[in-house]
């Protein structure tokens, strides 16, 4: 018979993600979000179905008392948004769906939801779209890439990259004390609005980045410029795919931006990577950048009712792998 199981226990709760997540991506890794759980210390809530010993569903929740919602384990909310991307609902079945929303033990607000956690046959709310880069897609030749550009912008783009070149471009790779530099660019450019001003957070990167490292999965890149730091990016390679976590650029070398990420891109086609994550948010960029979007949706759930919230899929490129 089935019944739905709150467990609260952080042992336990590990060892039900660990034994029914599905590994699609690096944040489906329980260790990328205990670096997480450990710098928020919210109360974690999860949902869990089962039937005769096995796990048809879970709801992994986190209570976020200062918002009065239960949100996606580990909770890491900052000015009403979270950050880790790709959460899930896991169901064995449609009925099993209904009953962990219908079990919740109070308002949740989930973001950034896969395709496959959302009902398709009602109405979903389009959080933001996640904007993807695909090598193979161009027989990993950055050439062939950057025929998607008109010859219009190929010249435009030229010309503003050799700008930048004229006064000595150069990378360095993997420098410990370049991420201090990419955290006070990042805080100076975005203010209170950067997620690296919360102070757990901050932390919980910082313990992301350890672990990164410690599992030879992290990548940092600094594009110098007449030898002043001009662009700090940090990422991870897990499983043949690239995502870029974080950046910054210095005001000072506009046009900056798009020559780091075309390092990504050409990099990721050399490499052979099947996929680079650039995260959600466009920032002006990636649209222009012929990336392809994926939405991630979103959800508002009472206790016996499931609202949403939100508006159709923007006018983007759409992938749903």
């Amino acid at each position: 018979m089935q019944r739905i199981r709150i467990v609260e226990d952080p042992e336990e709760c590990e060892r039900i993600w660990n034994s029914v997540w599905p590994r699609k991506c690096l944040f489906d890794l329980w260790k990328v979000r205990e670096c997480f759980a450990g710098s928020y210390k919210r109360r974690p809530c999860f949902l869990a179905a089962e039937n005769k010993g096995s796990i048809d569903g879970l709801l992994a929740l986190s209570w976020v008392e200062e918002e009065g919602y239960f949100a996606h384990f580990p909770g890491e909310t900052w000015r009403s948004k979270t950050w880790l991307e790709q959460n899930k609902i896991i169901a064995a079945s449609p009925d099993i769906y209904s009953d962990l929303l219908e079990s919740v033990p109070g308002p949740v607000h989930l973001r950034y939801l896969t395709r496959d956690s959302v009902q398709p046959e009602k109405p979903v709310a389009v959080d933001e779209v996640g904007y993807l880069f695909y090598p193979g897609s161009y027989e990993y030749s950055f050439q062939n890439y950057m025929m998607q550009f008109s010859g219009k912008s190929r010249k435009k783009l030229s010309r503003e990259l050799a700008l930048l070149e004229q006064q000595g471009v150069a990378y360095r790779f993997d420098h410990a004390d370049d991420i201090r530099l990419l955290f006070g660019m990042n805080l100076e450019s975005f203010g209170e609005a950067s997620y690296f001003y919360d102070p757990a957070f901050l932390d919980s990167f910082e313990k992301l980045v350890a672990w990164l490292f410690k599992e030879n999965m992290l990548r940092i890149t600094t594009l110098l410029i007449g030898g002043t730091i001009a662009a700090v990016d940090v990422g991870a390679v897990w499983e043949k795919t690239y995502t870029v976590l974080a950046g910054a650029t210095h005001p000072e070398f506009p046009g900056v931006a798009k020559m780091i990420n075309f390092h990504h891109l050409e990099g990721s086609c050399r490499d052979r990577h099947d996929v680079v994550d650039f995260l959600c948010g466009d920032f002006g960029w990636k649209q222009r950048f012929h990336l392809t979007g994926r939405p991630l949706y979103e959800l508002h759930i009472q206790p016996g009712k499931n609202i949403t919230h939100g508006d159709e899929v923007p006018n983007v490129k759409v992938n749903e792998q």
